[in-house]
């Protein structure tokens, strides 16, 4: 009769098509048993940990406080810095969620990271009324330096420009709509960089971008626009420091390693440095049964992490929230069979998963 083991393995192989030894890295990370007093401590990882954390949980619930508290040296908010959140007039700045969080971080020796200051999504309304490139630089400096210089030296790592590239762009050249490339083009993007770096001349300015990891000819365009983006920002000395991989990762499409190693290595040649911002995985065309399932997302973060860490150690490794409790994968990516998603590290009674001990193998020790 087949252990358990070696069923997992089996399954994986069969339903996944991933080649998995049972005595490789990645087998043994998925097989073998957790003791009962397995908790993950990441104080000492040479990689910090963090995760994304949402306001109402974040008030209300102390287990959730108490899981940032234990496993996190890093986090970001869900919201309260982007537009809408901070900005629900022209006129007015409403502090209350960043000022709550970097509070909780200051109180419990975490670094808090800054998300996000330039995105097409999540604007106010007002926004749509901004009629002239003048108008637009207006508000965008103004906004930069009001936010980053109200958190000035104690924010050290600022989203400055988040998802900038369209999903499927139709030239390298190509730039995702927003009110900003509307009214002034491409150089919205260097204006932002350029505001940042001097509002906060000691802040790490990380530009962020997801679905750049996978096969396919789509993935490679969105990867190679990304890479003209930054090499063209490059050559103008646009003061522009790591790029933030987000890691909102497919469970059912694979991972294109060799590409992502080679833009990894050329983000390395231009003297950047690598985060991965928002990692999770999107089960919802995944198998139901939730081991094999948790195997299966652990075992696609591990083909991430590794392609990442094969070139360089990244920065950070923060997930975008911290329990299946309390994740935005079911808003967009429900499953068909009623089965509840398991996108993240902890399951919805805290306790660590398999993409938590992945994390913790990357994260520890990255060699």
């Amino acid at each position: 009769m087949l252990s358990r083991r070696d069923t997992l393995l089996t399954s994986l192989k069969t339903a996944f098509g991933l080649a998995i030894g049972a005595s490789s890295p990645l087998g043994t990370l998925l097989t073998s048993p957790a003791a009962a007093s397995d908790r993950p401590r990441s104080a000492d990882w040479a990689i910090p940990f963090g995760a994304a954390i949402r306001d109402w949980p974040f008030q209300n619930e102390p287990a959730y406080r108490s899981a940032l508290i234990a496993h996190c040296r890093q986090i970001v908010g869900e919201g309260g810095l982007k537009w809408a959140d901070i900005r629900p007039t022209r006129e007015s700045f409403v502090f209350d969620q960043p000022d709550r969080h970097m509070a909780f971080a200051r109180q419990n020796g975490m670094e808090m990271r800054g998300h996000t200051l330039v995105w097409y999504g999540a604007m106010p309304e007002w926004t749509k009324t901004i009629g002239s490139s003048t108008e637009a630089e207006r508000e965008l400096v103004g906004h930069i330096e009001t936010v980053m210089g109200r958190y000035r030296g104690r924010i050290k790592s600022w989203d400055v420009i988040n998802e900038p590239i369209p999903d499927d762009p139709a030239s390298r050249s190509d730039i995702r709509p927003s009110i900003w490339q509307q009214r002034m083009g491409e150089a919205h993007i260097a204006l932002a960089l350029r505001t940042a770096a001097r509002i906060d001349p000691q802040a790490q300015l990380v530009m962020n971008e997801y679905d750049i990891e996978y096969v396919g000819d789509r993935f490679r365009r969105k990867r190679e626009a990304f890479l003209r983006l930054i090499r063209d920002l490059k050559l103008r000395n646009t003061p522009l420091h790591a790029i933030g991989l987000q890691g909102h990762l497919r469970g059912e499409v694979a991972i294109d390693r060799d590409g992502l190693s080679a833009f990894i290595a050329e983000i390395r040649s231009m003297g950047l440095d690598v985060l991965v911002t928002e990692l999770d995985v999107i089960d919802n065309k995944l198998p139901g049964p939730p081991d094999l399932r948790d195997a299966m997302a652990a075992a696609r973060a591990y083909d991430f992490l590794q392609a990442i860490q094969t070139v360089a150690r990244p920065k950070a490794i923060l997930t975008w929230g911290i329990t299946d409790k309390y994740t935005w994968v079911p808003l967009w990516f429900k499953r068909t069979d009623g089965l509840a998603n398991r996108p993240l590290p902890f399951d919805e009674a805290y306790q660590p998963k398999l993409l938590m001990r992945v994390i913790e193998h990357f994260a520890k020790d990255p060699r």
